[in-house]
């Protein structure tokens, strides 16, 4: 294996002597100088894996050689030695980007764990994080086969999300492919959780988690206040892998307060379930109270035209009178517009925005050859949410919040799963056209597959006519006609959808931040 090369800048190096004798028994290979005009000549006429340089030298400081390098050598980590304290040094050399910082006298051991730290971080980390998936595997599997409760599940969903992320930094693809499996072992297993308990949650709320209809009432109006602005963020299927890419770019501006989830209510669809969020109402209820707004999936029109309306009348009947305004955006040029007038926002005690991009991506998957490249696994699918995110008015809008001093809650309607298998479905011509679920009359599907609602009202919807039911496709199935099959099949495998039962769709978050 190559040495690493180091070069050490100092113009006191004879009495570090020591310290290079102990590296090199290490396997280092050091080379040094004594000023800062001699390292940028050393730097570039060959190659350097890490730099120490010292702060304090005659002729050029160690903080304009470290300019001078990091001109030419932006990736070239620099470690910072020196024998002040002063803050500004620190932050001149933070702002350079150094990859530590380290006050004299140092012993040969720091050296090393800095070293360690910048040029085998990766290594080392993998490695641990590895090991230590190996070691909770068997845990995880025992907890899969007790989980018995909304709680439990939400736990155990959040923690095969930690494994998922963290091991995607190892590029670890065997361990990667084993936790791969136990999310659709836990898959299997919660759509028997669903199957089981959700007819239950309908029936008594006593027993059921917070949910989409409940959600405003139990956990976003204890936080709003007339002291205090709040900003509501639903960012329309937003994942809970995807919110906590997220959450550390929010959390430049704002500080974690609460970091939860809660539950969807099926169907796991923008219709039903965000129209639940802001009308506080199950579909069947909002169907039966405000019939001037709701639509079913058979009638003509858009199904999410009245959420204002329907937030509206949610507060009307809690007896709130805080002022709100809704936001619904769209498009980047309704997304700049709303960052332009944020100011104004100021006046309400809850200004709510509904944020369309990452669904809009998910469709587009399914629509454009380039973003079924771009999106083709969930980790590129995540990266292409956070891509997005960092770039966008919505991230200038948080910003803009935080500055204002309002308080922000991120939450979404429901998630979206990567769909691998067909499962056939007959149905008459009104049947709705949504991959994850079917309602109709006379459905004809594989028992298995699906969770099926055969009546209505035990899942709190609506009725389209006498005969009607609903199917929920179960773990990565999509429902397929057997006329045009292969062709159907084809076009949408390994496409994110949502509307049916699945951890992905159904457990996701929801989380409340106060402004640095």
């Amino acid at each position: 294996m190559n040495k690493i090369n180091v070069l050490w800048v100092d113009d006191e190096i004879d009495l570090l002597k020591p310290h290079i004798l102990f590296l090199e028994k290490k396997g280092y290979q050091v080379s040094t100088c004594q000023s800062g005009t001699e390292a940028i000549e050393e730097v570039n006429n060959q190659h350097f894996d890490i730099i120490l340089l010292d702060e304090n030298m005659p002729g050029l400081t160690g903080l304009e050689t470290l300019n001078e390098i990091k001109e030419k050598h932006t990736n070239l980590p620099v470690i910072m030695i020196t024998k002040s304290e002063e803050e500004y040094i620190m932050e001149e050399a933070i702002g350079a980007k150094i990859a530590d910082y380290l006050i004299k006298p140092v012993n040969p051991n720091q050296i090393l764990l800095s070293l360690k730290k910048n040029l085998d971080h990766s290594r080392l980390v993998s490695e641990k994080t590895t090991a230590n998936y190996q070691q909770e595997f068997r845990k995880i599997a025992m907890d899969m086969s007790m989980v018995n409760s909304y709680e439990e599940w939400e736990d155990l969903y959040k923690k095969l999300i930690y494994w998922e992320l963290a091991l995607e930094a190892t590029n670890d693809t065997g361990m990667a492919e084993i936790l791969e499996s136990q999310k659709t072992e836990a898959n299997v297993q919660f759509c028997k959780f669903i199957e089981k308990n959700y007819p239950k949650w309908c029936q008594d709320s006593a027993e059921a988690p917070v949910m989409s209809h409940t959600l405003f009432k139990k956990k976003i109006l204890p936080e709003i206040s007339k002291k205090q602005p709040t900003l509501l963020v639903v960012i329309d299927n937003l994942r809970y892998d995807q919110y906590k890419l997220l959450e550390p770019i929010i959390n430049k501006h704002y500080k974690t307060q609460k970091s939860d989830t809660y539950y969807s209510i099926l169907p796991t669809a923008t219709q039903y379930a965000r129209n639940a969020l802001f009308s506080g109402l199950m579909p069947s209820d909002m169907q039966k109270l405000h019939p001037d707004l709701w639509l079913n999936d058979t009638d003509e029109g858009g199904k999410n035209l009245n959420e204002e309306a329907f937030l509206n009348a949610q507060c009307k009947r809690l007896g709130i009178d805080y002022k709100t305004s809704y936001h619904k955006i769209t498009s980047l040029k309704g997304g700049k517009k709303l960052v332009d007038n944020f100011k104004n926002l100021q006046e309400n005690d809850l200004s709510v925005v509904v944020y369309n991009f990452v669904d809009m991506l998910s469709h587009a998957k399914t629509e454009m050859e380039v973003i079924k490249e771009l999106a083709s696994t969930d980790r590129s699918y995540r990266s292409l949410t956070l891509s997005w995110f960092k770039n966008s008015p919505l991230l200038a809008m948080i910003q803009q919040a935080q500055q204002l001093g309002f308080k922000l809650i991120i939450t979404t309607d429901h998630g979206t799963i990567n769909v691998k298998n067909p499962s056939k479905v007959i149905g008459d011509k009104n049947t709705s056209l949504n991959l994850r679920y079917k309602t109709g009359k006379s459905l004809t599907y594989e028992n298995k597959e699906v969770v099926a609602a055969k009546k209505p009202k035990d899942f709190h919807l609506p009725s389209i006519n006498m005969s009607s039911s609903f199917i929920f496709a179960k773990n990565d199935l999509f429902f397929a006609y057997p006329n045009n099959y292969n062709h159907y099949v084809s076009y949408y495998r390994n496409t994110y959808q949502h509307g049916g039962v699945s951890l992905e769709e159904m457990i996701i978050p929801f989380s409340v931040f106060n402004p640095k």
